[in-house]
């Protein structure tokens, strides 16, 4: 067996720094992947209720129903999460400029 001391350890590296233009790309980043699903969803959506279920069967008819709006709140959430991580960075970056505006007037 061998040491797990005498392996070799990986170098940790500092992680980079929180500044207002990462916050923003972020921001920009995660706002255009929100606003591709919102636009995937709707498409979806669309898609589903141009094509109505032709079945006399009740079951069939819930379960395609329970799967399109599965389907359709999937994309509605992911849309609704990249949307507001958006809005937090874009935030955080503000907020970060603000702090550092007055940390230069006081010092």
């Amino acid at each position: 067996m061998t040491d797990p001391n005498s392996l070799p350890q990986p170098e940790t590296s500092t992680p980079e720094t929180m500044n207002p233009l990462r916050c923003v790309i972020g921001a920009i980043i995660s706002g255009g992947l929100g606003y591709a699903i919102y636009s995937l969803m709707i498409s979806i959506a669309t898609n589903f209720a141009s094509k109505p279920i032709h079945s006399d069967n009740q079951l069939v008819i819930r379960i395609t129903s329970a799967v399109r709006t599965l389907v359709v709140g999937v994309f509605a959430l992911g849309a609704g999460v990249f949307g507001i991580v958006a809005l937090g960075l874009l935030a955080l970056g503000v907020q970060m400029v603000v702090q550092k505006l007055s940390k230069a007037k006081e010092g």
